[in-house]
């Protein structure tokens, strides 16, 4: 499969980003990388990165994906862009509802529920 899509891999851990980030990029998508929400919004407010979809885990150190949602919302240039949660804790669903996120992950995420949820949010 050949994707214009680009991803942008949100995750402090490394193995896991690094994991997502190869299964996506064989099945032809364009993947971008940031270890926490800080590096996010660097990515996409100053190198004016703008993908097709955010995979986001929750619990990071200095922007947790709760603080990074909250400023993606305030603005409009990035509001639009879908994000899926993923995480280890609590219950992912009602994460994803509260965040208003186009879906959700349990992590770490299988490769099949990976690839569903990309497809169904393009």
């Amino acid at each position: 499969m050949i994707s214009e899509r680009t991803i942008l891999v949100v995750d402090d851990d490394s193995d896991i980003r690094g994991s997502v980030a190869d299964a996506l990029e064989e099945e032809g998508y364009r993947v971008v990388c940031a270890s926490n929400g800080k590096d996010a919004l660097h990515l996409l407010r100053d190198e004016r990165l703008r993908p097709d979809l955010i995979l986001l885990d929750m619990m990071m150190p200095e922007m947790d994906g709760w603080a990074f949602r909250g400023e993606q919302r305030k603005d409009a240039e990035l509001a639009s862009i879908p994000v899926v949660v993923f995480t280890a804790y609590g219950v992912p669903s009602e994460t994803a509802n509260q965040l208003g996120a186009a879906g959700f992950l349990k992590k770490p995420p299988r490769l099949d529920d990976l690839l569903r949820a990309v497809v169904m949010t393009g």
